[in-house]
Order: structure tokens, then sequence, then C-alpha cells
């Protein structure tokens, strides 16, 4: 890459991420990354690999990674593999991008797909996976790897698949005879009777914006339509239309009849759970891999057997499919382009990549975590492997859902997640902005995006 654009890509990641509009040189193919490697040297080589399984909830999901890192040490000779745990959000956010600019990523990181993966394969930093795929025979064993393709070549890989849906209590909604709701007029109904019960109707923690936008994004796609989102990069939509203003209004809603608990702004992830695992909350909106916290060991271990999930309830008058489900494939493991110059570190990526990717990892991936697969298993195989009820319920409502969207932040420019996350949502939350205010921030803020790459 030219000296010129690399310090081009270093200031726009740094300052605001706003690569879309961006010239750039062209990624040319990885020499000899799929062909058999050189000899590799005798001499003890040291890889560094990035992963975000930190914290007592990620436990399983570490153990996983640590045998499949030992697997690969055994396969290799001379090969040491160096951890390093960093917070996703910080990995996403800070390390990767500063890495990425200066222009020494690790040897493995974890990486986010769309746009992150397109923009890095873009400047020429990902390692293109293309011919190791079809070396491994397993470049049609993904469920998806729209994400991690760039010009028709796939430059990482997702770690596992996930949902979005409200986790509840089910002895309380036992001990009120509920079911999960059918409308949100019920849910709404619901939401009123926990909070007059002294219960915090829904678990919150809004310190980071991703954690509400969460809720937030499945209310606009009811309200507008699960392809909304999608529309609004191309300008053939905006966040001014009437359905993704009423989503706010309804989060909006919520937060001023008091269904989540106070000083909401000031708390962490972590906070979002404890609501939920002590019986604080009756509902918990969030992804899929939060069922491993209701497995043995973890912190929720006291309501096994207590926990049901459901869908975000249709809307009257909604647009769209009322049963789209949040989905996505967007976390996974990227590869720094230079390990194709060291035939013992490309052999390391190979025998990571057969290693992680196949379907006794995946089946222990969802027995152990709770993380969907990223592959395509045998039915048996993934009907046999699901044992707890909780998961078989998510199953269910996954099978239930008959369209799919994936979250905001893969689908407009990073200067828009920036505002939402960072700003817009707080200022909701805090009472500092309307709904209508809202939208029309963000669509000046979406079109300078939209505007940069014409």
């Amino acid at each position: 890459m030219k000296k010129g654009m690399t310090l081009l890509l270093s200031l726009l990641l740094i300052a605001s991420w706003t690569l879309a509009g961006c010239s750039s040189s062209t990624n040319e193919p990885q020499q000899g990354a799929g062909n058999t490697p050189a000899e590799p040297s005798k001499e003890p080589v040291e890889m560094l690999l990035r992963h975000t399984q930190v914290g007592a909830d990620k436990q399983k999901r570490l153990a996983i990674l640590q045998d499949v890192v030992a697997k690969v040490e055994s396969e290799v000779p001379n090969l040491t593999f160096t951890l390093d745990g960093v917070e996703s959000d910080v990995n996403r956010k800070e390390k990767l991008r500063g890495e990425m600019a200066a222009g020494n990523p690790p040897d493995i990181f974890e990486l986010f797909g769309s746009p992150d993966s397109k923009v890095y394969a873009k400047e020429g930093m990902l390692l293109d996976l293309t011919p190791i795929l079809q070396e491994l025979g397993i470049q049609d064993q993904f469920s998806s790897l729209e994400p991690f393709t760039y010009e028709g070549k796939v430059y990482g890989l997702p770690i596992g698949g996930s949902g979005e849906g409200f986790f509840y209590n089910k002895e309380y909604f036992a001990q009120k005879g509920w079911k999960a709701p059918s409308t949100m007029a019920e849910l709404d109904n619901m939401l009123a009777e926990i909070k007059a019960d002294g219960k915090v109707p829904l678990a919150s923690a809004s310190k980071a914006g991703w954690v509400p936008l969460m809720l937030t994004n499945h209310l606009w796609s009811r309200y507008a339509g699960p392809d909304i989102t999608a529309k609004f990069a191309t300008g053939e939509a905006k966040w001014t239309d009437p359905g993704v203003v009423a989503g706010f209004a309804k989060h909006k809603e919520w937060v001023d009849k008091g269904y989540f608990k106070k000083g909401e702004l000031g708390f962490e992830y972590a906070e979002y759970t404890t609501q939920f695992t002590s019986g604080e909350a009756i509902l918990m909106y969030d992804g899929t891999w939060k069922s491993s916290v209701f497995k043995e060991g973890q912190s929720g271990e006291s309501l096994i057997g207590k926990v049901g999930f459901f869908n975000m309830p249709p809307v009257e008058n909604g647009a769209g499919d009322q049963t789209a489900l949040m989905r996505d494939v967007n976390n996974g493991y990227g590869f720094s382009a230079a390990v194709a110059d060291d035939p013992q570190k490309l052999a390391a990526v190979k025998a990571f990549i057969k290693n992680f990717y196949n379907e006794d990892m995946q089946v222990r991936g969802l027995v152990e975590d709770g993380v969907l697969p990223a592959m395509k298993l045998d039915e048996k195989v993934l009907t046999d492997s699901i044992t707890d009820d909780l998961m078989k319920e998510i199953v269910a409502v996954l099978n239930a859902s008959q369209t799919s969207f994936p979250a905001f932040d893969a689908l407009v420019q990073a200067d828009v997640t920036t505002e939402i996350s960072n700003l817009q949502i707080q200022k909701l939350i805090g009472g500092q902005t309307t709904p209508e205010k809202m939208a029309e921030e963000l669509q000046k803020v979406q079109e300078e995006a939209n505007a940069s790459v014409e």
C-alpha cells in the first residue's frame, strides 16, 4: 500500500471512520494463500491472537478458543500463540482501528463483518481466505459469508450466528398466567402490570449506546418495515420516515413510563444481565448469545429452566413482515494480510480455520455457549445437540420468523452509527431530544455520509 494511502487511512480511521468514499489501491491476491506453502522454518514463531472473550460469562467461549489454539500449536512446529483479550467495543472501535491505520494488526483477530471487513479488505489489510477455504473444502459450508465478502473474495469467517428478542422470567409469567405476548398492545399491558407490582419491567444499561439500540432498532423495524434500514445509505429511505420516528417514540414512551431502571445511562452491559438474573427485572431484550449465561457454572445458573424467549410482537399498522427477527453473522475472525509472507504463520492460519470451523466445534459452541452455528449442520445433528429447553425455545422462535434483517450498524456508514450510538440514543433516553428531532439529526449525518460516496 502506498505511503500516502496509509496516511489517509490513518487520519480517517482515527478522526471519524468515514472511509466509504476514499480512493484506495486495488487489493492484490495473496500469493500462495491457498497453495502448499514453502517448507516452514524450524525457528520459533509467535503469533498474536486478539479475542473478546473476557469476563465471567464468556469463559466457556474462551475455553473453546483455548482448545483450538492448543490443537493448532500441536500441529504447527515451533508455534506459540499469545492470546490478547480485549472488550468487544474497545477492540472494534479503538484497538483494531488504530492498528489497521498503523499497518500492524494482530495475526488473528476478532473482526466485525459489515462494514468493517470490507473497508479493511479494500485497503489490503486482510488475508484473502478464498483459496484456503477451497483447499480445506469448506467454501460452501457456511450459512452466509456475505458480511465478510468483498469483490467476490472472502476476508473473514463468522464465529457463529445470533438473533435478538426478549428473554423473560417464566416463573413470574406463570404466576400471572401469562404466555409470550402476541401483539404490542399485549406487551404494553404486561409492562404496566409488572411496574405496578414493583418490579423493573425491562432490564436496561445504556452507558454504551449499542445496548439500548438493539431494542430501538427492532422497534423501528416493526413500525417502518424490516427492509427500511438498508435503504438509508442508498437514499431510498430516510430516518425521518414516520415509521422510524414511531419506533423512536415507542422506546421513549417506555422510558417516560418508567419501564426501565432509573439511572440506566450510567449502567454498563454487565449490569444489564445482573438486573435480570437477580429477578429485579422481568424482561431483557438481548441477543441469543445471552443464553450462555443460563448454564451451569454461569452467573444465571439459578434461572436454569426458568427463562423463556420470544420475538418482538407485531405492531398495529406496522409495515412489512411482522415476524421478521434481527439476525446476523457479523462477529468473526480476520487474519492479517502479512501472514501470507510467512509460511509458518500461513500454516497456522490454515490449522486454525480447520480446527475452529468444523461440525464438532460448531456443535460445541451451540451446546456449551449458546452460539448458533455459522456453518450448515446436518438437521439431525443439530436437533440431537440441543438438550436445554431455552435453546429449544430460541430455535423455535427463529424458525417461526419468516424473514430476518441485520442490525443497523451493518447497513449504514460508520459516521451514522457513531451519531446514533454515541449521542442520539442517550439524548432520547435522557429527555434531551425528541423522536422527531433525533430523526432529523440522523438524516443530516446520513446525507453527508451518502454524499461522500457519490
